[in-house]
């Protein structure tokens, strides 16, 4: 079924935005709400650690359901809900012991918030031929805008607030799911029992791509989780760092921009195996101390390291996923992918201290390793038309 253009892409583009908020306000400025809360350097971790535990369980629980139900608009807003009633009871509360039940009951309702929302994104955008990258970027132009705008905040309100900013975003994400235009209904969509995520997990293209972009994500995390301490330490200015920061972010902007227009010459396979290469320079340079002059371009390749993977992954699952399976198979994709990069941020401060910028060489060779399964998967997808 084809539907007419109408406020979809609009509508949709601005719930993006509000989760971009979200991500942009608590990344960098969360930790420094828990800091003014008493919480030392331990406490914070595990805290910080609790919504990745959590996405590994409730995620492909509430895809799932939001696939048997056949709700997934529905499902965004009871997401969006309960994400801005937790951030609430989390801004109410004081100790350790509270504050890290309240943020894993918030991370109930917010760690589903992308994969359901991508969900919808590429049912609702296939059903009016319109792209998923043009849409999806302003999730990443608003976390940018959070990030400098939050900067520019912290400097005016106390850290005590910093909670508020989140529940602001959270509650903008509960007006922008409301005003989420409902999915039309599939007409070749017979009645009958629910499919199985076993035809799935019996695919030999899907669990290899999925492998794919796990590897490749989770090799980020040393870049995630000690670059800004590696480049300070080196005596690179926070203005500086910050702006190498940036430069990842508008290099992964103009991809999703310009993704309509490559997507008629690069399948969704192709743009995995092209992430996986990119990832594999990037950390393979890293690894060499790069001079400043080297790490703008370098920063260019998250375009590639990240948004090329996450494009193509998404491509893939809108091709290959059959009716009714939309959001389990993004709840997979988006669990695998959280075990493993949870193992690999496990195990870089270990790297990173003992081997310094040589960690890095850790993530090129994860990369490779992910490069090999896009290529697998692309072997295997070969056979099939539009992969």
């Amino acid at each position: 079924m084809i539907l007419p253009r109408d406020s979809f892409a609009p509508r949709l583009s601005a719930y993006y935005a509000t989760l971009g908020l979200a991500t942009g306000f608590g990344m960098p400025f969360f930790p420094l709400w828990l800091e003014y809360k008493g919480l030392d350097a331990a406490a914070i971790g595990i805290v910080l650690a609790a919504p990745m535990v959590v996405r590994i369980v409730c995620v492909p629980l509430a895809t799932r359901l939001a696939d048997r139900a056949n709700a997934l608009r529905a499902a965004i807003m009871i997401g969006a809900v309960g994400a801005l009633l937790g951030h609430v009871l989390i801004g109410f509360s004081s100790g350790f012991l509270a504050i890290l039940a309240s943020v894993a009951l918030a991370s109930v309702f917010f760690t589903p918030g992308y994969p359901l929302t991508d969900a919808y994104a590429l049912r609702g955008l296939a059903d009016r031929r319109l792209a998923y990258g043009p849409i999806r970027l302003w999730a990443s132009a608003a976390y940018i805008g959070a990030n400098i705008g939050g900067g520019f905040l912290l400097a005016s309100i106390p850290r005590a607030d910093i909670i508020w900013l989140l529940v602001s975003a959270f509650a903008a994400g509960v007006v922008g799911a409301t005003l989420l235009l409902p999915l039309a209904p599939h007409p070749h969509h017979k009645a009958g029992p629910h499919p199985s995520a076993k035809i799935l997990w019996t695919s030999p293209v899907f669990v290899a791509a999925l492998i794919a972009c796990s590897l490749v994500q989770a090799s980020h995390a040393v870049f995630y989780g000690f670059s800004t301490i590696d480049w300070t330490g080196k005596g690179l200015a926070d203005t500086t760092v910050g702006a190498l920061w940036a430069i990842g972010i508008v290099a992964e902007i103009m991809l999703f921009a310009a993704s309509g227009f490559l997507s008629k010459f690069i399948g969704p396979l192709a743009f995995v195996v092209i992430g996986a290469c990119g990832a594999v320079l990037r950390w393979g340079l890293m690894a060499t101390d790069p001079p400043l002059l080297l790490l703008p371009v370098l920063q260019c390749l998250h375009a590639l390291s990240f948004t090329s993977t996450h494009l193509g992954a998404m491509q893939f699952l809108a091709r290959v996923v059959p009716i009714g399976l939309g959001a389990t198979a993004q709840g997979d994709f988006n669990a695998a992918q959280a075990v493993v990069f949870s193992l690999a941020m496990g195990f870089s401060g270990s790297l990173f201290h003992a081997f310094g910028d040589l960690a890095y060489g850790v993530m090129a060779f994860m990369a490779l390793a992910g490069l090999a399964a896009a290529v697998a998967a692309y072997t295997l997808g070969r056979a099939r038309p539009g992969l």
